[in-house]
């Protein structure tokens, strides 16, 4: 119970301060990450980060995040604008794991082909949710903030096959060549997730429309309602052996077109149990993750992981972008805001429970590189964005004319991403 009993204070505390955090630009995963360092020295918080509530706490966090955050884009607004996301998902995501094998070999040679391949499989998807206020805030355009909103929901499930095929030739129980195997996860994870999400999602919105026109639903159970479509479709997609995490973010996508609600009347209580779980997560993170890994850091995990969240995340980008028609500022806004999360943590623990040869520079690195992005992305969201939005209001007529202006008269103001209904003096109060 002092586990829990510790969890619950550090939540109350952050949620009456929580405005005045968000004010300052001092993001939730900031506070509870810290707030888990201290508790941890304490022995306050005794969860095992190899036990399998651990794991399965953050991996139904990010896979309710998904689906609520899905369930709010516009379908028929993102089917004229696929071009960005495109290209940060089928170029930019192969490069950023290229990249980060290269940078595995070269800071630890010991690790091996395989060891660097896992590495970089663990690192190579990023979370939306660390850079909240980008995906969020009507300061940036449009285009730029669908395009990365859209890149977090699927890369993590799309970086799955070829996790699984690096952490089984770590293991050495690989049966077959490696380009086989990556097809073969591949066309299994995102197939079955594909067809569970979708699948589960339409049901789920045909059902949730005609019980609403007949009157048959009940107030209270709209937001139950959502929250077990997205626990129904991460669950078929896991018996099919499918990506829970495509499964999710698709499956939101296809109940929010199919029901016609895309606001927080059907999401908010699936968004607030994703944000609860992520608030343990990120505690348990700190407590544990962090303080495990201390003795392993080194300047070679230093650099990897800032060479994680700058070239071999940022290079990638750029190439993706060539010949886009997105200028320079927005290349260089897009490669940094790619802040790695809890996809990578569900990666670590599961390398964690497998016993992974080099365990303990691998999951080091890995800590290391989450924690840092959870430092330096959450302190650079508020400057950097008005930063941004500076030089694109400056840019005069040419702004008209550039990548970022396509969809801009499109743009709602209504956030499409882990958003909060908070007053205009505190936007996303309780950002996690």
């Amino acid at each position: 119970m002092g586990t829990l009993l510790t969890a619950g204070v550090i939540l109350i505390a952050y949620a009456a301060t929580s405005a005045r955090l968000d004010r300052l630009g001092v993001t939730s995963a900031i506070v509870f990450v810290s707030a888990g360092l201290a508790v941890g020295g304490a022995g306050w918080f005794d969860v095992g980060a190899a036990s399998e509530v651990a794991q399965r706490v953050t991996e139904v966090a990010l896979v309710l995040l998904l689906f609520s955050d899905s369930a709010r884009l516009d379908l028929r607004a993102l089917r004229d604008h696929l071009a960005w996301p495109s290209r940060l998902l089928l170029i930019g995501l192969p490069l950023t794991m290229l990249l980060g094998i290269g940078a595995g070999l070269l800071l630890f040679p010991g690790l091996g082909l395989a060891g660097a391949f896992l590495l970089s499989t663990m690192l190579c998807s990023t979370d939306a949710a660390l850079g909240q206020r980008v995906v969020e805030d009507p300061a940036v355009p449009a285009r730029v903030r669908q395009a990365l909103d859209v890149e977090s929901g699927l890369n993590d499930g799309l970086a799955v096959p070829f996790f699984l095929v690096a952490l089984d030739i770590s293991l050495a129980t690989l049966d077959s060549a490696v380009p086989s195997a990556v097809f073969h996860n591949a066309a299994e994870q995102i197939g079955w997730g594909l067809v569970a999400g979708i699948g589960t999602g339409v049901l789920a919105g045909l059902v949730f429309r005609r019980s609403e026109r007949a009157g048959w639903l009940h107030g209270q159970w709209v937001q139950l309602f959502t929250i077990a479509a997205a626990l129904t479709g991460y669950a078929a997609a896991a018996t099919l052996g499918g990506s829970g995490f495509i499964a999710a973010f698709v499956g939101g996508m296809a109940f929010g077109h199919v029901s016609r609600e895309h606001g927080l009347r059907a999401t908010a209580f699936t968004e607030e149990t994703g944000n609860l779980l992520a608030a343990v997560t990120w505690i348990g993170f700190g407590a544990v993750a962090v303080r495990t890994v201390w003795p392993e850091i080194g300047w070679r995990v230093l650099a990897y992981a800032l060479l994680s969240l700058t070239v071999v995340r940022m290079v990638p980008v750029a190439v993706a972008f060539t010949r886009s028609g997105a200028r320079w500022p927005t290349v260089a806004f897009a490669g940094w805001f790619g802040p790695r999360g809890l996809a990578s943590v569900v990666f670590g623990l599961i390398a964690l429970e497998h016993g992974i040869p080099d365990e303990e520079t691998i999951l080091a690195t890995v800590v290391v590189t989450v924690a840092l992005s959870v430092l330096l992305h959450g302190l650079t969201a508020l400057p950097l964005v008005a930063a941004y939005r500076r030089w694109y209001d400056g840019a005069g007529p040419r702004a008209g004319t550039g990548g970022e202006a396509v969809g801009e008269a499109q743009d709602t103001p209504v956030p499409r991403a882990r958003r909060r209904a908070a007053p205009a003096s505190a936007p996303a109060a309780t950002a996690i």
